[in-house]
């Protein structure tokens, strides 16, 4: 049996919640990745210095993103699982499908405040998000707004490429390792980390015991390693694709990378990567879960 989906605004809040803390909390991490699959090098691109730059871009865009990735994600599986018998167990392709829609969703705030905050990350227009966000938008004269909307959206077609892939890897496998640690819940009464689960089973009135912040935390974290390792090579593209000084398409740059250098640098910055979202999978999923599991108590 599945636990069922939160609300619509303890998902939206809880979102939020989730993508401000991971985002700020693990920041230099993601500077130090974006400079090593930056194609001007990364002591060129800042090296250990400046490690915060581009943080305010972040600032802006984390809370709606993440909250517009739940939001979409959790009204997906409700109306997936609401075509389907009572009690019935949501299915990977599910997952899948909500996943997905919800990192579409996401990227309408994503991808502009990406490319303001890689920008500023990889030392261009001295290191500051509002110049590189300015620098954009004074470019409307000569282009018109159409122009600025196509350069906040620059990278858009490959950021959903990765994102998509991420997502359809980490989250129906988070959901699987949630859904093996709630019955290992109900069957032991204790969870993963040996706390006792007799009170939430009462307070949802015997009923399935949703998992932990901890566990949420751990399972995240194991997810996201597995997805960001494999999906390295998509996010380098789309680094070089914001980064890029002119306009150029996904598949010239594919070429030049293999052309110049074989298919090692599609697999730069894999160890931060892999840190960085392995951390944040279980920062952004377990404080998630702890925000629903928080505000789930206060509504029973």
């Amino acid at each position: 049996m599945s636990s069922p989906p939160p609300p619509f605004q303890t998902a939206l809040l809880a979102g939020a919640l989730a993508g401000t803390t991971v985002d700020l909390s693990l920041f230099p991490l993601d500077t130090l990745k974006t400079r090593l699959q930056s194609s001007s090098g990364f002591f060129a691109s800042g090296g250990f210095r400046g490690i915060y730059r581009g943080v305010g871009s972040a600032v802006v865009g984390s809370a709606p993103g993440a909250a517009f990735f739940f939001c979409t994600y959790e009204a997906t599986k409700t109306a997936l699982l609401a075509r389907r018998p009572a009690g019935a167990e949501s299915t990977a392709a599910e997952h899948m499908v909500a996943a997905s829609l919800g990192e579409i969703a996401a990227c309408a705030v994503r991808v502009p405040t990406e490319v303001v905050k890689q920008r500023a990350q990889a030392g261009q227009h001295g290191g500051s998000s509002a110049k590189a966000l300015w620098a954009i938008l004074e470019q409307r004269p000569n282009v018109g707004v159409l122009g600025v909307w196509r350069e906040l959206y620059r990278g858009w077609g490959i950021t959903v490429m990765r994102e998509v892939p991420f997502t359809v890897l980490q989250f129906p496998l988070w959901e699987g390792l949630k859904a093996w640690g709630r019955e290992r819940r109900q069957r032991t009464g204790r969870g993963l980390l040996g706390e006792s689960t007799a009170g939430d089973a009462r307070r949802r009135g015997g009923g399935l015991a949703e998992v932990s912040a901890a566990e949420s935390a751990l399972y995240g974290s194991v997810s996201g390693a597995v997805a960001a390792g494999v999906t390295t090579p998509l996010d380098v593209l789309k680094t070089r694709v914001m980064l890029s000084a002119q306009r150029e398409s996904m598949m010239s740059i594919v070429r030049g990378i293999l052309g110049e250098h074989g298919i090692r640098p599609f697999f730069s910055g894999i160890g931060p990567r892999v840190m960085w979202i392995s951390a944040g999978g279980a920062i952004f999923l377990g404080s998630y879960q702890w925000a629903v599991n928080t505000m789930e108590k206060r509504r029973i």
